[in-house]
């Protein structure tokens, strides 16, 4: 609890150096889930303003009991910030003590949302996905493609990483990242040849309000995994009807928001129910399985968390 004047803010820099592993990230998403079960951490669905400009404003809660802490992101997408120089996507995390309601900490919310988006994905992957997977397809290569290459390299034995997007400097970065990886990047010049036999697709398309889905999942090869992380905007949603087994973020989430994700037939169960154990992830290894998110409140009080308590150590 913090009793001073002053609220101390973790930048971007500041989290991205507390050397937070992959596995401690992965950790602290199951845990608040199980927290959850147990009725001591609790999440709130999505708040979100479309203006009608292209802007999206959303806001997430979480809280929990042990550690009593509670985490509101708040995130605004412009996509006319790049003519500022600016990121399309910023934000912040307002921590509070989840008892007393007193101001706890700030912490940058680019970074959060980076991080707690390839963590979930890769928490699904941990059921979901083959063990053997070494081939990765990037659908899109800005900040959560990084931010996934890091995540999926730590958990899977990848030795391929196939690469398509749009702007030049974003691709060259991503196939930078993947050599220091020791990951052999291909460029790729549609969403059909990036997909097409990789065992693992990480599709992260900037959301866009005239964006034309030109990606099938009839293309994804059998045993494979899919971390659809946004709003399968870019898919056709009527082909996942292909797909074995559909894993969403938060069914009580899904169910109060008015465009779904995609039909509710096919959707197996929530990250919660997969990490608990009510539903297997992977039945055969042919299964063409898929993770398709909004994006969990629940995942960003876990890293909110993880790193509030790692720097309050640090200092």
């Amino acid at each position: 609890m913090n009793t001073n004047n002053s609220i101390p803010y973790f930048s971007e820099s500041q989290l991205s150096g507390l050397g937070i592993t992959t596995s401690e990230v992965v950790d602290s998403i199951e845990s608040l889930i199980l927290n959850a079960e147990n009725r001591t951490a609790w999440s709130a669905s999505k708040a979100v303003i479309l203006p009608g400009d292209g802007r999206y404003m959303m806001a997430a809660l979480a809280a929990a009991d042990n550690p009593p802490l509670l985490a509101v992101k708040t995130v605004v997408l412009n996509p006319r910030n790049p003519e500022r120089s600016l990121p399309q996507i910023n934000g912040l995390v307002t921590m509070l003590d989840s008892s007393s309601g007193l101001p706890v900490a700030i912490l940058d919310g680019n970074w959060i949302t980076a991080v707690r988006t390839a963590g979930l994905s890769v928490t699904a992957a941990k059921h979901m996905a083959r063990k053997d997977s070494s081939v990765i397809a990037f659908i899109g290569c800005g900040v959560q493609a990084k931010s996934h290459l890091h995540a999926f390299s730590d958990l899977f034995p990848l030795k391929e990483a196939r690469v398509f997007g749009r702007g030049q400097s974003n691709i060259e970065r991503l196939c930078e990242e993947a050599m220091t990886r020791s990951v052999s990047p291909v460029v790729c010049s549609s969403g059909e040849e990036a997909v097409t036999g990789a065992d693992l697709v990480i599709s992260s398309v900037t959301y866009s309000a005239d964006l034309v889905p030109f990606l099938d999942a009839k293309w994804l090869k059998s045993g494979s995994f899919s971390a659809i992380a946004d709003l399968a905007a870019p898919w056709k949603k009527e082909s996942f009807s292909v797909l074995d087994q559909i894993t969403i973020d938060d069914l009580e989430q899904e169910a109060v928001l008015p465009n779904k994700l995609v039909p509710p037939a096919f959707v197996t169960g929530d990250l919660s129910g997969l990490v608990l154990g009510k539903f297997s992830g992977r039945n055969q290894d042919s299964d063409r399985n898929a993770f398709i998110f909004r994006g969990h409140a629940m995942g960003d009080l876990a890293l909110s968390i993880l790193a509030y308590q790692r720097a309050s150590k640090r200092n």
